[in-house]
């Protein structure tokens, strides 16, 4: 139960993990998964199928901005950079996330049973 927990708040979660990797520069795929894990300290690691189609909405919502470019090591690769509205995304998405997760600490931590 608890793995179906982690995923379904991880699902809720990514658009404000990749906004928030890529406010640091720009990242392909895989890279963005590594930084998520890597921020994590390995408690989120976004699945291909949950990251890329969040890349894709995120793309066509204007919040992010890709290109395709040629890799020293295999195929191409497609690296995504956050747009100046994507960095406002990313603010609201903060905000609701500190309000949400504030609002949870007390509803769970207040210790009344």
């Amino acid at each position: 139960m608890a793995g179906k927990i982690r995923a379904q708040l991880l699902k809720g979660t990514t658009t404000l993990l990749v906004l928030t990797v890529l406010r640091d520069g720009e990242l392909y795929g895989y890279e963005i998964a590594q930084r998520i894990r890597e921020k994590s300290g390995g408690a989120f690691i976004p699945s291909e199928g949950a990251l890329y189609p969040a890349l894709h909405a995120l793309e066509a919502d204007g919040a992010l901005g890709a290109s395709w470019r040629e890799s020293d090591r295999g195929p191409r690769r497609r690296y995504y950079k956050i747009t100046t509205s994507g960095v406002r995304m990313l603010e609201e998405h903060a905000q609701e996330w500190a309000s949400f997760s504030l609002a949870m600490g007390q509803a769970v931590g207040s210790g009344e049973r």
